[in-house]
């Protein structure tokens, strides 16, 4: 049922004028799928305060609730229990449209404004309604879709895990899409191995200050709930610390915002901390330990450039976005805390200032324990090869493990990576063995002028060595005489 809801809203979408991009649908879909989950938690609240004989005051004034604009109900004909949509009072075609675009939106893009502070659901809706614009043209469309989407559960936790895998699918699609999507999306069984290793705990908090979909904080949250169920600890100050207090993140762009927030919703996080600002705008010398977290996952942007304006706020002045995210992870990593950063594999030896000494920042600050080498193709249209860090900040790097990641087959859109690939890294970094695929290397036997980190892999079993061109002339001649003798036999025969 979900997934074909899904698919029926896309092909809508598709025949509307206003949406020309799986960028759009998800868009579009991701702002009507927030007002009718908003719906559902102003219900549920509702329900419970009746039942403890309190009054619940909702967020929406009547006239912007779910159930009057978009789906008024009356009793279904002939039922004593059922309703349908009341098509008679029911907006359609242009009142619709014009109702979402003069009314709905910029009534709830003002809670921004009116929320008490940034960390709450009203000051979510606000930020959400204030960067998204409704792009559907088509009120008959819009219609459509508002009737799909009010057809889809939200109550029950096993409704909402469908929705989110769902949802997660949708955004691994844009990112196949094209380039800009590819911004949003990390392999999940990369982001699940960066996290079993770094192995957040509750009473932690974990942040990504390049949060895109938010798919490392949807994956940690996963991850910290399943423990907590596992090891029967499922407290409600628990719940309430994983839901408040330790997921954090920071994000540029206007959809990828949004996107997150409602990735981190449909995942079970009701008002997600992220906020929508410019990370590197942050002078990392003003960070204090307030601001420093004990878990960091992330996948920076790579390749981007800044302006020097933006530059002056690292002690490492390089216009590579990447860089800039490396220095203010380090700057907002809790002495002692725990670091996975994706970044392309030149970090490791190129010989341009910047390069030479954010790796002498990273050695001399941090123990860099393990360096994954992952495969090409693992991000599709990234176009280069990337390497995670995992290090911990406080002692300086004495050792460093590597693990290249052989899949053992071409990486691509019908290829990707998945959670086995992935195995034997997570089960042998805990003891950083010497294999055909992994080594230790002592930092005392870096090159002190460039550190450079691009160590070849020792452990490489020898190819056997390449016969002389004297040995493949002498093969040649004795497989011309063969081929000879066979060819004067077959002519006897004729």
């Amino acid at each position: 049922m979900f997934e074909q809801t899904f698919k029926n809203i896309d092909d809508i979408l598709y025949k509307d004028s206003g949406a020309d991009s799986e960028l759009d649908y998800i868009g579009q879909t991701s702002w009507i799928l927030f007002l009718r989950y908003l719906d559902e938690l102003e219900k549920d609240k509702a329900d419970e305060a009746e039942l403890e004989g309190e009054t619940y005051h909702y967020i929406l004034a009547p006239e912007y609730r779910w159930q009057t604009w978009a789906m008024p109900k009356k009793p279904k004909d002939g039922s004593l229990s059922g309703v349908e949509v009341d098509y008679h009072i029911a907006m359609t075609g242009n009142d619709l449209v014009e109702f979402v675009d003069s009314k709905l939106f910029p009534y709830l893009a003002k809670f921004k404004q009116t929320a008490d502070n940034a960390q709450t659901i009203e000051y979510k809706i606000g930020e959400i309604f204030s960067e998204l614009k409704n792009k559907i043209q088509s009120g008959y469309n819009l219609r459509e879709i508002l009737d799909y989407a009010d057809e889809l559960p939200f109550r029950s936790s096993k409704d909402k895990h469908e929705l989110s895998h769902l949802y997660e699918s949708k955004i691994k699609n844009m990112g196949n899409a094209g380039r800009n999507g590819g911004q949003y999306y990390t392999p999940r069984p990369l982001i699940r191995a960066m996290i079993a290793v770094t192995d957040p705990q509750i009473g932690e908090t974990v942040y990504d200050g390049a949060a895109g979909s938010c798919g490392f904080l949807c994956e940690s949250y996963d991850y910290m709930l399943t423990r907590m169920k596992a090891e029967s600890n499922e407290t409600t100050s628990n719940i309430k610390t994983l839901q408040q207090n330790t997921f954090y993140g920071k994000e540029k762009k206007n959809l990828a915002y949004v996107i997150g927030i409602m990735n981190m919703i449909l995942h079970g996080i009701e008002a997600p901390n992220i906020i929508h600002t410019n990370t590197l705008g942050e002078d990392i010398r003003n960070i204090q330990e307030k601001n420093r977290y004990n878990v960091i996952l992330a996948n920076p942007p790579f390749g981007g450039k800044e302006r020097k304006e933006v530059q002056q706020n690292f002690d490492i002045k390089t216009g590579e976005t990447a860089f800039l995210f490396m220095q203010h992870f380090i700057k907002s990593l809790k002495t002692g805390g725990r670091a996975a950063i994706v970044i392309k594999n030149t970090v490791l030896s190129n010989t341009d200032n910047a390069s030479v000494a954010l790796r002498r920042l990273i050695l001399e600050g941090s123990n860099l324990h393990t360096i994954l080498d992952m495969p090409s193709g693992t991000f599709l249209g990234a176009g280069v090869k990337t390497v995670v860090l995992f290090f911990q900040k406080g002692e300086p790097t004495k050792s460093i493990w590597y693990y290249q990641l052989d899949p053992g087959r071409n990486m691509g859109k019908t290829n990707p990576l998945n959670d086995k690939d992935m195995a034997e890294f997570i089960k042998l970094q805990k003891t950083k063995p010497e294999t055909e695929k992994s080594w230790n290397f002592k930092v005392t036997e870096i090159e002190e002028g460039t550190m450079d980190l691009s160590v070849k892999n020792p452990n490489l079993p020898e190819e056997a060595p390449l016969r002389s061109p004297e040995a493949i002339l002498a093969e040649m001649v004795v497989l011309d005489g063969e081929t000879a003798e066979l060819l004067e036999s077959v002519k006897g025969l004729l």
